[in-house]
């Protein structure tokens, strides 16, 4: 058992771009198509993640010096907060983290076969989103079982919020035939910001505001390119973090640069996606029937190419500083999840119809029940990771104790239990 785990483990570890070549090869020529299109699909997807991956690093070294700015502010609190990197390898370290990979794709295809869903799930690079839970239920109960049971849940469960937002996905974003199947986005940063919206229509007023990109883009010309708004929100963001010139323009062109990069990389992807999602329906059709399609489930990064993404991203940095002034008894400062801020926004965009003005509020809310859940469950947060044998000198945190909301269920739960117990 060690010894397949540790292959599991060597596998994921190599990363997305290595990963899912082989998995979007093997899936094509499943569903039949020739071997040198499926292996020339993989590669593409693969090399488009890598180069999504490399231009999503450019844009979060890019707000480095702003984050680096506001770290300064970070002294006095007696809790770390850790990376999802750093989480998601504790996570690798329970008993049926082996088991559950398997065990997930088995029912997901399953589910498909059966017309249950029509999302299959390729992003096994995040399958984290459901181990950590796990691990989670299983550092709180000692239970392998328990921690099993919940991990398979969280990746079942994923399957029809995939399913839900798919169509607006696929219109929004432009991403034919496929949807994301990351837990912490699609399953509680859609359905609160998609309520949140049904609000803001009942609202005179506010409900006329319509700040969107594209809409923007035509009326302002030059000025509403995303290279020119990137220009615009890097240079934004370093005047306000009171960096020297230097930096300010450095910032303004790495976030340009992303703005740019990141669609250009998806297009990528979707060169290879496009003929496996064919195939997969034209093998649906064929097997189950002609109203069986198939919706191919990826990261959320897929998202990312938005621009009212990247400028959402760049104004919620020092929005997500203020945020931590108040949360009540903040235990700690959040360096690690300034990183990761640019994840959150695809779903709350995508809730939003691209309006930048619902997308920031939306943004506002989730980054505040992030910080205030976070530091909720530090405790939670610290027993996982101690019971995983993954240490850190005194208490820890992370995003996902603030939006999985497979974590938030079992750390609910959980208190609930310890009180009537």
């Amino acid at each position: 058992m060690e010894i397949l785990l540790k292959f599991f483990q060597g596998f994921v570890n190599m990363g997305a771009s290595v990963l899912l070549p082989f998995v979007i090869a093997i899936l094509g020529i499943f569903f039949g198509m020739k071997i040198g299109r499926a292996v020339k699909a993989g590669l593409l997807v693969g090399i488009g993640f890598q180069g999504l991956v490399l231009a999503v690093n450019l844009l979060i070294s890019s707000v480095t010096p702003a984050m680096e700015y506001y770290e300064k502010l970070g002294s006095g609190y007696d809790t770390l907060e850790i990376g999802f990197a750093a989480l998601g390898a504790a996570s690798w370290t329970t008993p049926f983290a082996v088991l559950v990979i398997p065990a997930i794709i088995l029912v997901n295809l399953l589910l498909v076969r059966l017309k249950i869903t029509k999302v299959l799930n390729v992003d096994i690079w995040n399958f984290m989103h459901f181990l950590v839970p796990g691990a989670l239920a299983y550092s709180l109960t000692q239970s392998v079982v328990f921690g099993f049971v919940v991990a398979m849940i969280c990746g079942i469960a994923v399957l029809f919020f995939g399913q839900w937002i798919a169509k607006p996905w696929q219109e929004f974003f432009g991403l034919e035939g496929t949807t994301c199947t990351c837990l912490c986005f699609v399953a509680w940063a859609y359905p609160i910001c998609y309520a949140l919206n049904k609000i803001i229509d009942k609202i005179p007023g506010l409900n006329k505001l319509d700040v969107d990109m594209t809409k923007l883009g035509d009326k302002l010309g030059i000025f509403g390119d995303p290279a020119v708004i990137g220009v615009f929100a890097g240079t934004f963001l370093g005047l306000l973090t009171k960096q020297s010139p230097q930096s300010i323009l450095t910032m303004a062109m790495g976030v340009a640069a992303a703005m740019v990069l990141i669609p250009r990389m998806v297009s990528i992807m979707m060169e290879g996606l496009s003929p496996l999602g064919q195939a997969a329906n034209d093998y649906m059709h064929k097997k189950v029937g002609e109203d069986a399609d198939i919706y191919i489930g990826m990261d959320i990064a897929l998202g990312l190419g938005d621009p009212a993404c990247i400028t959402c991203t760049a104004i919620m940095i020092p929005i997500t500083i203020l945020l931590v002034f108040l949360v009540p008894d903040m235990r700690f400062f959040p360096l690690s999840l300034l990183a990761e801020v640019c994840y959150m926004t695809p779903m709350v965009v995508l809730s939003s119809k691209g309006n930048l003005v619902r997308s920031l509020i939306g943004m506002t809310l989730m980054m505040y029940l992030t910080l205030f859940f976070a530091n909720m469950f530090i405790p939670e947060a610290t027993q996982m990771m101690s019971v995983t044998n993954v240490n850190f000198a005194g208490t820890v945190t992370a995003s996902h104790f603030g939006w999985n909301p497979g974590n938030l269920l079992v750390s609910f739960i959980h208190r609930i239990m310890m009180l009537i117990g």
